[in-house]
């Protein structure tokens, strides 16, 4: 454990390299660092809000429910990737560099998108149509394994000294932005663009051909940015002592990381994703009015992250960990269920936005945490492998439990089963030591 500490105290040991650069070229950093988590947050969103479009286009059957639950199905396929792409992506980032990681799953991403906005539909190709959504989708969760510790790490190894929180926050800001952005395209498409038949012929194709030039952008960004100086840092026979067999020496930190995640993707997915649909079948507020309550809420989520990760450069992460593990162990019943008992917009507001300040003292530092318990050699996998695998059991099936719950006439089960969740995460924050991470730095 002596080299995890020596190691990850490295950041803030050495003057970042934009100690006395431009603020635009800081800037620079932040974005390339963070965009590819825009791309990926776009288009989870874009392919669950138009699958009521493009799904007869690939599972052709008179049932309409049966071609929505094929879509479902091959979109919870992308994430059984996921593990697999943060091991692949994560040891080549740790081995050939940050800004090599990251530049490579932009281009998977790109191409995930470009295959499933110019795929040929079932009646033009026949079966091959739902194998190339399928690959797609595959290929896409491939690369967002990858993203999340390639771009974690860069973030907290780019930051200046004593701004490392604020510059890791962007990591989520970027990430609420592609669910607004993706949410604004379907606006946009739906109300001013096209009609219902041209969005079920091809007007759904328009929102993946954007998020591939999304991604091509990205991809232009992030070879214009700086290799952090840990990684240059490295020596040849360092970047050779990593893989799997070198990170299960250090098992502590990845059950910390798995420990942090698990309570911290179940909030974020449920009272980010799952919501919408609680809103309306739990709540009874319209669709309408669950998107408005929604967009508000997520823009203020978004807004409020920088200034929590500049809070957590004052008073350390390890406070904003244990206050969300604590705020969330004991407030997700409470607050659920007062949403559940209310009608009224402004009050679900309220109690939504409330919840989501407390989800920020997760989201706001939970990077830079996780990054600061690895060496630099295996930083990047130690991050990704664990985040990736409890992402999948817990963040990815916060919907379906919400919905399975409800289904069996015991909703509070799920209210249970999420703060369970929220103390595994608390338990983590709690067992992190000051050594184990640069907290105040």
């Amino acid at each position: 454990m002596n080299d995890i500490h020596a190691t990850a105290a490295a950041p803030d040991a050495v003057p970042g390299i934009h100690a006395g650069s431009s603020t635009r070229h800081a800037a620079r950093s932040i974005v390339g660092g963070s965009i590819g988590n825009l791309i990926e947050w776009y288009d989870f969103h874009v392919y669950t809000t138009f699958s009521i479009y493009f799904a007869a286009s690939f599972f052709p059957r008179e049932n309409r429910t049966i071609q929505l639950l094929s879509a479902a199905a091959v979109f919870a396929l992308g994430f059984l990737l996921r593990p697999i792409g943060s091991w692949m992506i994560g040891l080549y980032a740790d081995r050939r560099g940050r800004r090599a990681g990251l530049t490579l799953s932009v281009i998977l991403m790109c191409g995930g998108s470009l295959a499933i906005g110019l795929c040929p539909t079932y009646v033009q190709i026949g079966a091959l149509a739902p194998l190339v959504l399928l690959l797609a989708r595959l290929v896409q969760g491939f690369s967002l394994g990858g993203e999340y510790g390639a771009s974690s790490v860069y973030l907290s190894e780019i930051a200046k000294p004593g701004r490392r929180g604020f510059y890791s926050s962007f990591h989520y800001v970027t990430l609420i932005m592609g669910q607004l952005l993706a949410t604004l395209v379907q606006v946009l498409l739906q109300e001013f663009f096209f009609s219902r038949a041209e969005l079920n012929a091809w007007g759904w194709r328009v929102p993946f051909i954007t998020g591939a030039a999304l991604a091509l952008v990205a991809y232009w960004v992030r070879r214009n940015i700086d290799e952090t100086p840990d990684f240059r840092n490295l020596s040849e026979a360092a970047k050779e002592r990593t893989g799997l067999s070198e990170l299960r020496k250090h098992w502590r930190p990845v059950i910390l990381v798995f420990g942090l995640t698990t309570g911290g993707t179940l909030a974020f997915f449920t009272y980010t994703v799952y919501m919408h649909s609680y809103l309306v079948n739990t709540v009874g507020l319209s669709a309408r009015a669950s998107a408005w309550v929604s967009l508000s809420t997520l823009t203020l989520f978004m807004l409020v992250q920088p200034l929590f990760g500049a809070l957590s450069d004052r008073i350390g992460r390890r406070p904003l960990l244990i206050a969300f593990g604590v705020g969330g162990t004991f407030g997700t019943w409470p607050l659920l269920a007062a949403l559940a008992h209310t009608h009224s917009e402004s009050t679900a507001f309220l109690l939504l936005a409330v919840a989501l300040l407390i989800v920020c003292g997760y989201t706001s530092v939970c990077s830079i945490a996780k990054a600061d318990l690895f060496p630099a050699r295996l930083r990047a996998l130690g991050v990704g492998v664990p985040y990736s695998i409890a992402t999948a059991l817990f963040g990815g099936t916060a919907g379906y439990a919400g919905l399975w719950f409800k289904s069996v006439g015991y909703e509070q089960g799920f209210y249970l089963y999420a703060s369970a969740c929220i103390a595994c995460t608390l338990v983590a924050a709690l067992c992190l030591r000051r050594s184990d991470s640069q907290m105040t730095a």
